[in-house]
């Protein structure tokens, strides 16, 4: 995947979700994500830290997880949501937008699912509208379909993904699912939010494996 390609694609949605932050409620930053267990602070504080946690300190809070990357994940963010106030926090998720530092064991293509995915966690729950540019979603979702991290080979299995506004099929099962290509990134990545937006005889069986 052209490096250069996807780092234009991850400034212009870091940038475009800045924009919305500069416009959040002191209400709106308290209020739930799509991550459950998260306000929209949690998700922002996480967001920040992209181009923030250093190696060493990457290695201690996963030690201190004993191992669980989840567990680190959620420590380090609610500790950085908890030490920042909303306004700190968009000024520093602002001055990401151009950094192409990320986090240690992450694959180039990672900063931009992150923005794309924790974008529509932040503003689908507060009635916000944050556009998802159909290129971008499938440079993201060629990404999620090949990674083992997100855990969409399992999620996805048996099913071919089949984008509605860009010439482009993810995965190689005979049942596919059909919808705009920013939905089914939110479907791959364990969302149910995208099931809406999808058609085709594959539907059921990733509703039934989402959530």
């Amino acid at each position: 995947m052209d490096r250069a390609r996807l780092q234009t694609a991850v400034e212009a949605e870091r940038r475009a979700l800045a924009d919305v932050l500069d416009t959040l409620t002191p209400e709106e930053w308290r209020s739930p994500s799509l991550c459950a267990g998260w306000t929209v602070q949690d998700v922002v504080a996480h967001l920040t830290l992209t181009s923030r946690l250093t190696r060493f300190q990457a290695v201690k809070a996963v030690v201190a997880a004993r191992g669980d990357i989840n567990r680190m994940i959620d420590r380090t963010s609610r500790a950085r949501a908890a030490e920042y106030s909303p306004g700190e926090l968009a000024a520093q998720y602002r001055a990401t937008i151009s950094s192409a530092q990320r986090p240690l064991g992450t694959q180039p293509a990672d900063p931009l699912v992150d923005v794309m995915v924790h974008g529509q966690d932040i503003t689908r729950p507060l009635g916000r509208s944050l556009a998802t540019p159909p290129e971008h979603a499938a440079l993201a979702l060629h990404h999620v379909c090949a990674s083992s991290f997100y855990g969409a080979k399992k999620r996805l299995e048996g099913l071919r993904l089949v984008p509605t506004d860009i010439d482009a099929s993810f995965g190689d099962g005979d049942r596919e699912v059909h919808g705009p290509a920013g939905e089914l990134l939110l479907v791959a990545t364990g969302r149910p939010a995208g099931l809406a937006a999808l058609s085709g005889p594959g539907v059921e069986d990733v509703a039934a494996r989402v959530g």
